[in-house]
C-alpha cells in the first residue's frame, strides 16, 4: 500500500470514528437515503444562510459502513471549510461538486477527487475501485441533490 492510500485509508477511519456535523434539528427539510444492498443509511440536512442563497452548513445522521459515515462526515467538513473561506456554496456550487463527485466515483480509478477541490473529500478516490462501495459513499451526495432538486 503505497503512502498516500495509507494517508487516504487513515481519514476515512478518523472521519468514521469521529464524524464531522452529525446532528439534526427538528423541523429541519432532511433527505433519508438508504443503500439497499448493505443497509446503510443517512439522513441529511442542508442548512442555508437568511437569504436562502448559500449553504451554511451540511448535517446528517446515519448508520453504516465506516464509507458511508465518513463520505458523510467529509461532506460537512467540504462545506465548513467552504464557508469558513468566505466562499460558501451555492445551490448551482454544490450541484457541479456532486457531478464531479459522481463522475469520479463512477470511473473505476480512472478519475480521482481533485484534492484542491475536494480536500480530504479526495481520500474517496479509492473507493471507486470497488463498484458495491460506490452507493456507500454517494448516499450523503444523493441526499445533499434531493433536497437541492426540492429547492423551489
Amino acid at each position: 500500500m503505497s503512502g498516500l492510500e495509507q494517508l487516504y485509508q487513515q481519514i476515512i477511519l478518523d472521519h468514521s470514528k469521529h464524524p464531522h456535523g452529525v446532528g439534526l434539528e427538528v423541523g429541519e427539510e432532511t433527505s433519508h437515503q438508504r443503500n439497499p444492498v448493505c443497509g446503510d443509511e443517512i439522513t441529511l440536512a442542508l442548512r442555508w444562510d437568511a437569504a436562502g442563497e448559500r449553504i451554511e452548513s451540511v448535517a446528517w445522521e446515519g448508520a453504516g459502513c465506516s464509507i458511508s459515515q465518513a463520505s458523510a462526515s467529509l461532506l460537512a467538513t467540504l462545506a465548513q471549510e467552504s464557508v469558513d473561506e468566505g466562499a460558501s456554496w451555492t445551490t448551482a456550487e454544490l450541484t457541479a461538486l456532486i457531478d464531479e463527485f459522481r463522475e469520479a466515483l463512477r470511473s473505476r480509478g480512472a478519475i480521482p477527487l481533485d484534492e484542491e477541490r475536494f480536500g480530504d473529500a479526495a481520500a474517496l478516490s479509492g473507493v471507486s475501485k470497488f463498484v458495491a462501495r460506490v452507493k456507500c459513499a454517494m448516499l450523503a451526495w444523493v441526499a445533499a441533490e434531493d433536497l437541492l432538486q426540492r429547492r423551489p
